[in-house]
């Protein structure tokens, strides 16, 4: 793709070929828009960096779990990383293959795993001693045998929001370093586990290539260690964690997927001796978060005694990013103002202080009813979004050049009370 997904055409900002203005008018705002030739883009890329090496790309469907999002990476021969049986029933009514489906997460239900073994799933990757034992029983109880990776904490610093760091000793995820050999034996003895791979994820939102290479030499050692032990591995599993840009001055670029491919191959040079090991990778973020936007209307504009405001109908329940890890979202007005810029608080309608979308922002001057377009939006927007103050999530759409359509349809409040009852 030679030009950004979202782009100024005539003073109009237009996601690919359409206007936002347009989808706004027909469908309403807040609305989230998405570009299927960014994410289409972003997945090929990540494809061509690995080209030579038998490789896999794993999808982190939490980062957008919508089935149209689930459906064009399916169509490209994506496979999946599920965190639990809800995004793997996402993923099959998308259409996706359950034997391209890893299974991660710290808490997998008994429920869980039996839906995962009925499914047939690539592997689970395993991240406690009493996980593996509760998998092992369940697959006897079901008459089959269970294909696992063990999820290996290598203590590598992320360098990320503390939030999202995932690979450190003091964080839940996976099993330390220093006794995951001997898991591995114990796993290797259960009767209906079948061992095939190691697994590793150490974070989110990575701006630098020296902490994958880290962790990934550490799994390489850990591998050549099995080996000798007799156990082989036949797959390897590096996560995901690629950051993108958020727009915020002074923040390091991300790498491109070409370095991320390059210094992912030379980390894996000393398995070359073993019989052939397929390369699992779990991007979600950079895939589709740069491919999305928050497309919301101004209500009011409210000056105060220190402080302006820009209140929007979007709010904390749309986009939670902002408040929960006091990130940054690029913004640009729909249609393309004058130079003259306000210091401004965007916030939403919800009864919270923590309700904002950006605080002490240069904005182009906005008026009652302009529309705002919040960019890098694709990635943990709509799958953290909530009902809080009894408010119908935002719609969903999807362009293909001159072609857009509504991919999730906007709530509404019959469907926000349709499992409840009054007490009587």
């Amino acid at each position: 793709m030679t030009r950004p997904p979202f782009h100024y055409q005539d003073d109009n900002l237009h996601c690919e070929d359409v206007p936002l203005a347009t989808i706004a008018a027909e469908v309403g705002t807040p609305t989230y828009v998405y570009s299927k030739q960014a994410i289409t883009g972003a997945y090929r890329a990540y494809d061509d960096a690995l080209a030579g090496v038998d490789h896999l790309v794993c999808y982190s469907v939490k980062a957008n779990s919508s089935l149209g999002i689930l459906s064009m990476l399916v169509a490209e021969g994506a496979g999946a990383d599920i965190v639990s049986a809800g995004e793997l029933y996402r993923w099959q009514r998308a259409g996706g293959d359950p034997g391209k489906v890893v299974f991660s997460g710290v808490g997998k239900t008994e429920a869980e795993i039996k839906a995962a073994l009925a499914a047939g799933i690539l592997a689970f990757n395993v991240e406690s001693i009493e996980e593996l034992v509760t998998i092992d029983r369940v697959a006897r109880a079901a008459g089959v045998i269970a294909p696992i990776a063990l999820r290996v904490n290598p203590d590598v610093d992320a360098q990320t929001h503390p939030y999202i760091s995932t690979g450190l000793k003091q964080n839940k995820f996976g099993i330390a370093a220093d006794v995951a050999r001997d898991v591995f034996r114990r796993a290797a003895g259960m009767p209906n586990l079948l061992v095939r791979g190691i697994d590793c994820h150490i974070g989110s939102q990575l701006t630098k290539t020296a902490p994958f290479a880290d962790a990934i030499a550490r799994l390489c050692k850990l591998v050549l260690d099995l080996a000798a032990d007799g156990i082989a591995i036949d797959l390897i599993d590096i996560g995901g964690g690629l950051g993108i840009d958020y727009g915020k001055d002074g923040d390091a670029p991300p790498p491109s997927h070409g370095e991320y491919g390059a210094a992912v191959k030379a980390a894996l040079a000393p398995l070359k001796g073993l019989p052939p090991i397929k390369l699992l990778v779990e991007p979600g973020r950079s895939i589709v978060g740069p491919a999305g936007t928050l497309v919301t209307r101004v209500l009011y504009r409210k000056p105060g005694e220190t402080k302006h405001f820009t209140i929007v109908d979007a709010a904390m329940n749309d986009l939670l990013r902002p408040s929960f890890y006091g990130s940054h979202h690029p913004m640009q007005p729909v249609h393309k103002k004058g130079a003259a810029t306000q210091i401004t608080d965007v916030v939403g309608p919800i009864c919270e202080t923590g309700d904002f979308l950006a605080r002490d922002r240069a904005l182009p001057a906005l008026a009652q009813g302009d529309l705002l377009a919040i960019g890098a939006a694709g990635a943990y927007g709509m799958t953290m979004a909530s009902n809080y103050n009894t408010r119908p999530r935002a719609a969903e759409v999807v362009v293909d050049g001159k072609r857009w359509r509504i991919i999730r349809e906007r709530e509404t409040l019959e469907h926000l009370l349709a499992g409840e009852r009054p007490f009587s």
